[in-house]
């Protein structure tokens, strides 16, 4: 299809490219802008931008719009298509420009071209009786949004500022064929019934009160998960030959001035005074781990230096922002730090990346990885940011894994390896992160002795392999839906008595399991039977025994697997092995 990209150029594009799905959402986006001007002319038209498999469109009405008035915006969307309309690039200048949104009361327009430079030029991209300020991309026509689903409507802050005007945001989706965007829906579907908020409740894993917004409450069983998750943290980190530190939650002001944070981050922290002191609860576990780095002096015969700290970081996000376990404002991160030497770069980024594909492995995560290389805005010399992207550059060539370059995208103290996780439906997240600081060890002044008796500058890693514990096991709930592998179940086996009267031997059966050192409970309710294998299913535990006057007679219990259905009477030791070879 043909794109009419930012700089004017038309290129030849699919919706397989990033900028042609770009295109074909963001046109998507006018198209729905310019139904909702047919339909109610005295709208005002904010922002809308083409995301991540979608689009949305933020609007003034003059009267309350609700996800009723989506069918009539949808039809006279599908009328556009149909007309085939071109779309046209044009310019103008800044006074021009804002004359011309100024005569058709499009304030919000007004005011983003009013913050531009005064020699600016701006495009414009017209379809029929719509023109809209856009750098684009577009699409030349119309009729190529084959397939579109106008899918919610929510409030949004004139610039995500809470003091400013509430707008509506009508959020949508597109596809160049009608049994992708019908692919898509099911998908959608797919992740409402695995939404981990949801199953959270159900499995009492996790809860958010009123209390405490932002701040997760976890439940017995939510801490049976992630203890597990930290316990396999932890083995697999002794064994690659890391230590592990704890640093405090509350340092002073000077730290993160000297870090850079106070200045940089400061919006986004919890501060406090402490004998007249500003102290400031920590967002981020480096620079702590920085002091840890400087308590003795370092040699050369001590690097690679590989630190580890599940550190528990807290973060103001805005209210509107925060997500069950996805976005809060308190949560465990899986920090390391290895402090090296320069020619130690390569053989450390390897270790890291072989470390971060075999847990992913574990977890049954397939996942590609970015190289995200110098931003505009950065520290530091070509030199150094030359030798680092290299460093990275040939570790990933020597471990033989693609990899796409993300140019620019780097971090602004160093370029940074990005993993993105897919999930058993097909999403994406980014977890794993390998990034490259040369500034953190200046700031702080880190020096290690070398050979040669001369004081250097040690080069640092900072690496994640969970990210935040909180995202991952939230990841997990939706990844499995709930069907957590034997290994990570809260509870593995939970044992069911026909009746009361053989609540004895229940209980004895759940006692051999426990002491092998199998998590287990026992339901002895006086309820029927199909009411506890019901409820049973429901909690997704992964093996479920049976007994009754047959299996105490014979000293044998009656088991079912998730999924798989009955496995037939045997014995409990027997049963016990096999989890144990499973896990």
């Amino acid at each position: 299809m043909k794109i009419s990209m930012k700089d004017g150029t038309i290129q030849d594009l699919t919706f397989q490219d990033e900028a042609g799905a770009e295109a074909f959402h963001h046109t998507t986006s006018h198209i729905l802008a310019q139904a909702v001007k047919r339909l109610y002319p005295d709208t005002k038209c904010a922002i809308g931008p083409a995301i991540k498999d979608g689009f949305y469109y933020d609007f003034e009405f003059s009267f309350p719009f609700t996800t009723e008035h989506l069918a009539a915006v949808e039809k006279e969307m599908r009328n556009i298509v149909k007309q085939a309309i071109p779309l046209e690039r044009s310019t103008m200048g800044r006074e021009e420009a804002i004359a011309y949104m100024k005569e058709r009361n499009e304030d919000y327009k007004v005011e983003l071209i009013e913050d531009l430079p005064e020699d600016a030029e701006l495009s414009f991209y017209s379809q029929g009786d719509f023109t809209d300020l856009c750098a684009g991309p577009h699409v030349a026509n119309t009729s190529v949004i084959k397939a579109f689903k106008l899918q919610s409507v929510a409030g949004a802050y004139w610039r995500g500022d809470e003091h400013r005007q509430m707008l509506t945001r009508i959020y949508g989706t597109s596809f160049p064929k009608a049994a992708d965007l019908e692919a898509y829906l099911k998908r959608m579907e797919e992740a409402k019934l695995r939404d981990h908020r949801k199953l959270g409740r159900e499995l009492g894993l996790f809860a958010i009160m009123d209390e405490g917004p932002g701040f997760p409450f976890f439940l017995p069983k939510g801490m049976v998960l992630k203890n597990l998750l930290l316990d396999y943290w932890r083995k697999l980190h002794q064994r690659e030959g890391y230590v592990e530190i704890s640093t405090p939650i509350i340092l002073s002001r000077q730290l993160w001035e000297n870090s850079g944070h106070w200045d940089h981050y400061k919006d986004n922290m919890y501060t406090t005074v402490i004998d007249d002191a500003d102290f400031a609860v920590k967002p981020m576990n480096c620079p702590g781990g920085m002091l840890v780095y400087k308590i003795e002096p370092r040699s050369y015969k001590d690097l690679p230096m590989r630190v580890g700290e599940i550190g528990l970081v807290h973060r103001h996000e805005k209210s509107g922002q925060l997500h069950g376990l996805m976005r809060v404002r308190c949560f465990n991160q899986d920090d390391a730090h290895i402090f090296m030497t320069k020619d130690q770069i390569r053989d450390e980024i390897k270790g890291v990346v072989r470390l971060i594909d075999e847990v992913y492995n574990k977890f049954g995560f397939k996942y590609h990885v970015e190289l995200s290389t110098r931003p505009e805005d950065s520290m530091g010399s070509d030199e150094d940011w030359e030798m680092a992207t290299e460093a990275l550059r040939g570790a990933l060539d020597e471990i033989g894994l693609d990899y796409v370059v993300n140019e620019g995208d780097g971090a602004f103290y160093g370029p940074k390896i990005d993993f993105h996780l897919e999930d058993s439906i097909g999403r994406t997240w980014q977890c794993g992160t390998i990034q490259l600081d040369f500034q953190m060890p200046q700031r702080f002044d880190l020096e290690y002795t070398g050979a040669d008796g001369e004081k250097h500058r040690p080069i640092m890693i900072h690496r994640v392999a969970f990210g935040s514990i909180e995202r991952f096991i939230g990841i997990l709930i939706e990844h499995y839906a709930g069907k957590f592998p034997t290994w990570l179940a809260p509870v593995q086996v939970r044992v069911m008595a026909v009746s009361e009267k053989f609540s004895d031997y229940a209980q004895k059966i759940q006692d051999e399991l426990k002491e092998a050192g199998i998590r287990s409970e026992a339901d002895l309710r006086n309820e029927k039977l199909g009411y506890k294998i019901r409820e049973a299913r429901m909690q997704r535990v992964p093996y479920m025994i049976i007994v009754g006057e047959k299996e105490a007679a014979e000293g044998t219990i009656s088991v079912r697997k998730r999924d798989e259905g009955d496995l037939g009477a045997m014995k409990a030791a027997e049963l016990i092995e096999k989890i144990k070879e499973e896990v």
